[in-house]
């Protein structure tokens, strides 16, 4: 008998007890629905918290920080906790020597060093302390999302403003400023001018001497104000000034164009504010970078490389480490999930078992007949196994359909921005489980009238014509 024949008759026995399938079909339709819903739920959870990483950097990027004490923010050493497994309590410091070595290893796509300093930035009567002037390398200014402006050229002593930084600047004048008033004050990043102090100590010690903050002394030595240098903002970070990002907060610049502007505000052999000193409180003959970004060419290679970077004696860490973590918990909330949702299909299998078995009982005499006329016994067991895994289909079929309905009204009513920051869909099916869990409906339709089926085809033919 033909596979259409088979079909034919398989559905025209379903349509005969039709309250009877459809109650079976909505035992799988319930269960494909839970099953799918819940399993929308993990993948969801594991694409917002990737999307979450992506957006706070590229998940390719390495952070590496100097060693036993060798890192440098902001004019401070910072032990930063990582993989450096250097011997030796010296600093390992991240210099343009290493910066080098650091492109050399395999599959080093690019390196960037990165080297923060607190600066004064003044425009008008409006001023921010304290503010973060980062400098760094072309390939870290590549991944900045610009929202207006451009990007600075290599060499060039143009600035890239975070969106938020608008709120640090304040009035001199009254002292007031964005946290005071609500207000944001009037400073053009793009068209006006901007001057930078560099260094911050002399320029609060010129400004105690003046009697700007607290009283004069004259038994100090007053302390000349320091130079300030002109530098044109170029760009502005996409935002606006209440969203928050990874570049958000600080001022970019070219690496090589900062130093340049440190070479004319510091004179050789003069200590740059930040920065170590040899044991004899002396400047060091070289740069030390806060840290440094290595760019490795694909997600595989991330940890080796870490790894030999770790061995040089540097502090390192990665989005990695949080990916592996996350899909480690992932992966653990889909299995709980999805075991919760396989429940209400292993119910629906129980129902289909025994709607074909009670199928049998009924149609024994029809049976018999069947094999009496000489119908194959393969072919009285394919009828039944194609009932069962047409009535799976089914059920997949509509259970899938529901899934997106009760995905879209999770996705419409809940959300993690609030409490967890996690932004887009919670609830996301993706087109290979669909159609995974439309497969699956079906093999756990056969599967379940497969016994039912076995018996069918093993019944006496005799005694199945006697059957009353």
């Amino acid at each position: 008998m033909r596979f259409p024949d088979l079909l034919i008759m398989s559905i025209n026995n379903l349509r005969r007890r039709k309250l009877r399938t459809v109650l079976t079909v909505l035992g799988v339709i319930i269960g494909t629905a839970s099953i799918v819903v819940m399993v929308s739920l993990g993948i969801g959870l594991d694409q917002m918290f990737m999307e979450q990483l992506s957006s706070w950097g590229s998940l390719t990027t390495i952070d590496v920080y100097g060693g036993s004490g060798g890192s440098y923010y902001g004019g401070g050493a910072v032990m930063v906790g990582g993989g450096g497994s250097g011997k030796s309590s010296d600093p390992t410091y991240i210099t343009d020597e290493v910066m080098e070595k650091f492109g050399r290893l395999n599959h080093v796509s690019g390196v960037s060093p990165i080297l923060d300093m607190n600066v004064v930035i003044r425009q008008g009567a409006y001023e921010a302390q304290y503010m973060t002037l980062r400098g760094v390398g072309q390939k870290f200014l590549e991944q900045i999302p610009l929202g207006e402006g451009r990007l600075p050229g290599p060499g060039e002593t143009g600035l890239v403003f975070g969106n938020t930084v608008q709120q640090d600047f304040y009035n001199s004048k009254t002292g007031r400023g964005y946290w005071d008033t609500g207000e944001l004050p009037d400073v053009d990043f793009l068209n006006k001018p901007l001057f930078i102090i560099f260094d911050m100590d002399a320029y609060f010690q010129s400004r105690n001497n003046s009697g700007s903050f607290g009283d004069s002394d004259d038994s100090q030595t007053r302390v000349k104000p320091p130079k300030k240098y002109m530098m044109d903002g170029i760009g502005l970070v996409e935002g606006g000034p209440q969203d928050y990002g990874t570049y958000s907060y600080g001022v970019f610049t070219d690496i090589d164009g900062l130093k340049a502007q440190l070479r004319k505000a510091f004179k050789k052999g003069t200590v740059i504010p930040g920065q170590p000193t040899n044991k004899k409180g002396k400047a060091l003959p070289y740069l030390v970078y806060s840290r440094a970004q290595i760019y490795v060419d694909d997600m595989e290679y991330v940890k080796d490389v870490q790894a030999q970077v770790a061995d040089m004696g540097f502090q390192v860490s990665s989005r990695m480490d949080w990916m592996e973590s996350s899909k480690q918990q992932s992966q653990m909330i889909q299995a709980v999930l999805g075991g919760i949702g396989a429940v209400s299909l292993f119910v629906a299998a129980i129902g289909i078992a025994n709607t074909m078995m009670m199928s049998i009982y009924e149609r024994t005499k029809e049976i018999g007949v069947m094999k009496v006329l000489g119908c194959d016994m393969g072919n009285i067991r394919n009828m039944f196994l194609i009932e069962s895994g047409f009535i799976g289909f089914m059920g997949g079929v509509i259970g899938i359909g529901l899934s997106y309905g009760i995905s879209g009204i999770i996705n419409k009513f809940v959300s993690l921005e609030e409490t967890n920051g996690l932004v887009g869909n919670l609830s996301r099916i993706p087109p290979w489980l669909s159609i995974s869990a439309i497969g699956f409906a079906i093999f756990v339709g056969m599967a379940a009238g497969f016994m039912p089926a076995m018996r069918a085809m093993k019944l006496s033919p005799l005694a199945a014509i006697r059957n009353d």
